[in-house]
């Protein structure tokens, strides 16, 4: 990209009134950013929505200073950056209206023909969650995905390291400048996530990491991906707020379930009861609810559980299902001499342990 055009983009960044939807309204009427600070405001008035308010500083003499500052920077510390109308712009997040007309980046990413989905959850994470964090990284990494997260405490940091360890790429969505890492004790996690991926934002270097910046970045994160996985949530959280806006994008999210009297379950188990989320207690669920084709032999890696435990009643079922396919609630019943109520409560437990999934017509399928 030109210089010129680079120095546009970034002016346009700088103005206070002037957010993303705006920008890209007015790139689109002028043709290029460059031409919007060509252009007569006259004509630029005339863009539906737009008024002297919003194009007040449009010409400040201050915001081309600041751009041209910041460009230094991403001069001399090698900077990558996307512009939305480019090619290399991720596929998925340029088709959100909020999406960053221009996103930062630093690293190896590579995002050309992959699958990618976001992983969040609570900074609070519990054994529970780590387990599950790990075994899903395990399970996933035959179909080489790239892994998204907020590289904060918790599940993020937990999942970005597992998806390094098992040589995923992994992309961590930060809150401020690429002049910085936070938290800073995550540092020594960069040199991992960079040879394999990076780190993205559409925030300057003079920006740090304040708390409205964290949700902000949050759209990102949503938006980059097919998918979003809640693994861990208090009733109330940041990884929420991603699952609400992914939602909002029409994108698929899953929420991992845990009991109902565990604090960092609670907002999990809400998106599945609102049905705000799928639930998911595997990979292989994922897979399957995504429509993801894969080899058979990539599909028994996918399908290895988190929970493999299973008694007499739930051998028996589970054998049946294997061996038979889609059965109904009332087949099952019948082939494995088991009343309806024990057969339904078994077949919960089951799904909670991620080796049965349930379908419409109440049936039921072994995974």
């Amino acid at each position: 990209m030109a210089k010129d055009e680079l120095i546009a983009i970034l002016r346009l960044q700088s103005i206070p009134n002037i957010g993303d939807v705006i920008a890209k309204k007015i790139i689109g009427h002028c043709s290029s950013p460059a031409a919007v600070f060509d252009d007569k405001l006259s004509n630029l008035l005339k863009i539906d929505g737009i008024g002297t308010h919003t194009l007040k500083g449009l010409h400040d003499q201050t915001h081309l200073e600041n751009a041209e500052e910041e460009y230094k920077f991403i001069q001399s510390k090698n900077i990558g950056y996307s512009y939305f109308m480019n090619p290399d712009y991720p596929a998925y997040l340029r088709h959100c209206i909020d999406s960053p007309i221009l996103l930062f980046k630093r690293g190896n990413i590579d995002l050309a023909g992959r699958k990618i989905i976001s992983v969040v959850g609570t900074r609070n994470i519990t054994s529970y969650g780590t387990a599950f964090c790990e075994n899903f990284i395990e399970e996933i990494a035959p179909l080489n995905p790239i892994i998204v997260s907020g590289f904060a405490y918790g599940v993020d940091i937990c999942v970005q390291r597992a998806a390094a360890k098992h040589n995923l790429q992994t992309i961590g969505c930060l809150a401020h400048g690429l002049n910085q890492i936070y938290p800073k004790v995550h540092a020594k996690y960069t040199p991992d996530i960079e040879q394999n991926g990076g780190f993205v934002t559409d925030f300057w270097s003079t920006s740090n990491p304040e708390r409205e910046n964290f949700l902000k970045r949050n759209r990102i994160i949503a938006g980059m991906s097919e998918a979003t996985i809640v693994i861990e949530s208090a009733e109330k959280g940041g990884s929420l707020v991603t699952a609400d806006i992914a939602h909002s994008y029409n994108r698929d999210v899953f929420a991992v379930p845990g009991r109902s009297n565990d604090k960092y379950s609670l907002g999990c188990n809400n998106l599945i009861k609102r049905q705000k989320a799928q639930m998911i207690t595997s990979a292989a669920d994922l897979v399957y609810l995504l429509g993801w084709s894969i080899e058979e032999k990539e599909t028994k890696t996918v399908q290895k559980q988190l929970f493999v435990e299973l008694d007499v009643t739930e051998k028996s079922i589970y054998s049946y299902l294997q061996k038979d396919g889609k059965q109904l609630l009332d087949s099952i019943a019948l082939e494995c001499k088991l009343p309806i109520f024990k057969t339904s409560s078994t077949l919960l437990n089951m799904e909670m342990k991620g080796v049965i999934r349930p379908l419409p017509g109440k049936l039921f399928e072994a995974i």
